[in-house]
């Protein structure tokens, strides 16, 4: 990726190599690839490098939108550069992790009634999750639950026992995941250890079968 800087500010992003108009003169799309660094500064466009220190994972904060700015030199994560175009983040905001509620103005607006859910927050798409996997590992085994219940051949006592750890997992995981108290606190029980076997704070939902 490339920019061209005029005044000092960037005025143009290349994302691929194109035929440019700078002033009266016309360049073929192969400068980007053909010229050297050198030739190509010459006539004020420079490589755009990247700059990732203030990203955050999309799943727990809003990053901004990437800004860019002419630097003569610049370190970025123990690299120099010299004559370089830096895209950067600013400081990116922590999601909601609760639920948002309607307010009482919201419902005199007519935008919904106060106290339902207006967003839901972080932390129930995640207790959300976990409820869905427990029943999706429980499922292979409801037909016998459905069977004993009708009447049928009773449930092998080491399935009602692994399905109960399941369940018991999952009610477990999902106290720790509503115990966190801000969007760092509930990513990090997501976070494997480095361990031969690496585990997690959250832990894992065990099977049946």
């Amino acid at each position: 990726m490339w920019a061209l800087v005029e005044s000092g500010s960037v005025s143009q992003i290349y994302t691929r190599p194109k035929k440019l108009v700078l002033g009266d003169v016309q360049y073929p799309s192969n400068i980007f690839e053909l010229w050297t660094i050198a030739e190509l500064n010459a006539i004020k466009i420079y490589d755009v490098v990247q700059d990732n220190t203030n990203k955050k994972d999309p799943e727990y904060y809003t990053n901004t939108n990437v800004s860019y700015a002419f630097q003569s030199s610049v370190t970025i994560n123990g690299t120099d550069y010299t004559n370089v175009v830096v895209a950067s983040y600013g400081t990116a905001t922590a999601r909601a992790i609760a639920d948002t509620l309607y307010t009482a103005q919201d419902e005199t607006d007519g935008l919904g009634t106060e106290g339902e859910v207006k967003q839901t927050g972080i932390r129930q798409g995640h207790i959300d999750a976990i409820n869905a996997q427990a029943a999706g590992n429980l499922s292979p085994t409801d037909w016998m639950v459905v069977r004993a219940a009708e009447g049928g051949t009773a449930v092998p006592s080491s399935i009602t026992t692994q399905r109960a750890a399941v369940r018991t997992k999952a009610n477990s995981m999902c106290t720790q995941i509503t115990n966190a108290a801000n969007v760092d606190a509930l990513a990090a029980l997501y976070v494997y250890n480095d361990d031969e076997t690496p585990v997690r704070p959250l832990g894992q939902l065990p099977t049946v079968g």
